[in-house]
């Protein structure tokens, strides 16, 4: 078993993924979605190459202009089922790492090394991802992300309509168009979803049409909150421009709130992955780091 523990929190990992596995606090409450496949067995998934969709799964690629090459990468990435190295444990730290296969290079034609370290201290627990191009001359278009799902509830007899989610700061914005049946956008056919709000309280309605994406928001935290006792936590995301809110459809007892870098490909934009929104290009051996924070309160 992999473990981290301080005097407020015991945190799990596992190989598998290089993903968290437990959040306990010291009268054993579980604040991480433990992975019931009746709703949804994963639990906090790492996203790489890609956040969400692509379109047909499929990505194009002209490293350095040399002739087009097409690649099929599956929802989230190519990492999130993969066995990561166990690289480093601290007393307060554990490191995972994990690079390209002949397998992974065949839809994805770049050599790469990612790292995730998690730092436990105090009530907070750091995720930082390192990604490496191991390149010696092509530039490397990639995104990266986080997937936690949160018990919701976190106690006994409550129920999912007795927590809320508060922003940093009053939100208002509209979000996209989600396409369930591709995993794809429309960032074009927008709804008004806050509207000079703080606080948004939870409802299985939210997720009728798949995923909430906030590509709008101004804040750079978000809370999980009950109506009933001060348990909960809060999300820091300074790093990453976009959240995205999920549950399933048959009421999941569960919260994702997921920080990414990217988005599902929208209907208007193309399938070279180094085109898309907000794609982050890493020149031949240049490393990058971004990360979030889970405050457990």
């Amino acid at each position: 078993m992999i473990e981290l523990k301080n005097e407020f929190l015991t945190l799990q990992f596992k190989e598998l993924g290089g993903a968290l596995s437990s959040i306990k606090d010291t009268e054993g409450i579980e604040y991480l979605w433990q992975g019931n496949p009746t709703y949804w067995s994963s639990q906090a998934p790492v996203l790489f190459p890609i956040c969400g969709s692509l379109r047909n799964d499929s990505a194009i690629y002209r490293p350095n202009d040399r002739p087009y090459f097409t690649g099929i990468i599956p929802r989230h990435g190519l990492v999130r089922k993969e066995i990561f190295e166990l690289v480093e444990q601290t007393e307060n730290s554990v490191s995972f790492a994990i690079e390209s296969t002949e397998r992974m290079y065949k839809n994805y034609p770049y050599h790469f090394r990612l790292t995730i370290c998690y730092t436990l201290i105090g009530k907070k627990i750091r995720t930082q991802y390192i990604v490496t191009n191991l390149e010696s001359e092509k530039t490397m278009p990639y995104f990266v992300g986080g997937h936690p799902g949160f018990n919701c509830p976190l106690l006994d007899g409550e129920v999912y309509e007795d927590y809320y989610l508060e922003f940093e700061q009053e939100e208002t914005c509209s979000v996209p168009l989600s396409i369930p049946e591709t995993g794809m956008l429309n960032l074009l056919d927008r709804r008004l979803f806050l509207d000079h709000q703080k606080e948004l309280p939870l409802d299985y309605h939210l997720f009728e049409k798949d995923a909430v994406t906030l590509d709008q928001l101004e804040s750079r935290s978000i809370s999980l909150k009950s109506r009933n006792h001060e348990k909960g936590l809060r999300l820091n995301f300074e790093d990453f421009p976009y959240l995205i809110l999920w549950s399933t459809t048959n009421k999941g007892p569960f919260i994702a709130i997921e920080p990414w870098l990217g988005l599902s490909t929208s209907l208007e934009e193309s399938d070279y992955l180094e085109y898309k929104k907000n794609a982050h290009i890493l020149l031949a051996g240049q490393t990058e780091e971004v990360g979030f924070e889970i405050e457990i309160f």
